[in-house]
């Protein structure tokens, strides 16, 4: 079969970076974290004390460092200069920061760019906010996932309590809500569906659900494609 890309948008907790990790998977795909990628921006900014809303100053931070993913077993890791910082980039202030970060057209272009370099080939699937509409608008199967922001921060505060990180649920919502404003409001490549998006609402979901809805999707793009080039 011809190989796909795959374009999975929409808000924080709807369970995209687990939902690409097992398509990918189940695919034989390679998988591109995009969100990540803007989160290690947000974390090396954090660490090297700049001013986030100084775009010279994220643009130049672009390109002196390397993003990369590597995948250990079932494990994906995030390098940021070789170093593993898959946990430092998922805490809720690097989630806030990240927002912000993501808003900076300097470092959309240079992450957009990188993007479609590693997925121009198909083969992949890629998830974030922008990449049905912005990053891969020719991508083959988009879908779009959504929950309401309460089942979201309920999602989120329970994964904080896992980890011990101290958070209330009210809280924790609130930090969901927050950062959808910024990433629908933002003049840059704001979060929206692609019209031709394929919606699910991952809410009344478990896991195993939303992958096979998912898996249908794809399986029907392949057919489309198999008659159109029959």
């Amino acid at each position: 079969m011809n190989k796909l890309i795959i374009a999975i948008d929409g808000p924080s907790g709807v369970g995209k970076s687990t939902l690409s990790k097992l398509l990918a998977d189940e695919l034989g795909y390679v998988n591109l974290d995009t969100g990540a990628m803007y989160r290690t921006v947000a974390f090396a900014a954090e660490r090297q004390g700049l001013n986030i809303d100084d775009r010279s100053e994220l643009a130049k931070l672009c390109k002196d460092i390397v993003i990369e993913f590597a995948r250990d077993g079932a494990s994906e890791r995030v390098l940021l200069n070789g170093e593993d910082v898959s946990a430092q980039i998922r805490t809720p202030e690097i989630s806030l920061m990240t927002a912000r970060v993501a808003a900076c057209p300097e470092v959309r272009q240079a992450m957009v760019q990188r993007q479609r370099e590693l997925g121009s080939g198909g083969g992949v699937v890629l998830e974030g906010r922008d990449i049905g509409t912005v990053v891969f608008p020719q991508a083959e199967v988009k879908l779009f996932l959504k929950a309401s922001a309460h089942v979201r921060g309920q999602r989120r505060f329970l994964e904080l309590q896992a980890k011990g990180m101290g958070s209330s649920l009210a809280r924790t919502v609130a930090e969901v809500e927050a950062r959808d404003a910024a990433d629908m409001n933002r003049s840059t490549s704001p979060l929206r569906q692609a019209e031709d998006a394929v919606v699910i609402d991952t809410g009344d979901l478990d896991i195993s659900q939303a992958l096979m809805r998912m898996l249908e999707v794809v399986a029907a793009r392949h057919q489309t494609s198999d008659s159109a080039g029959a």
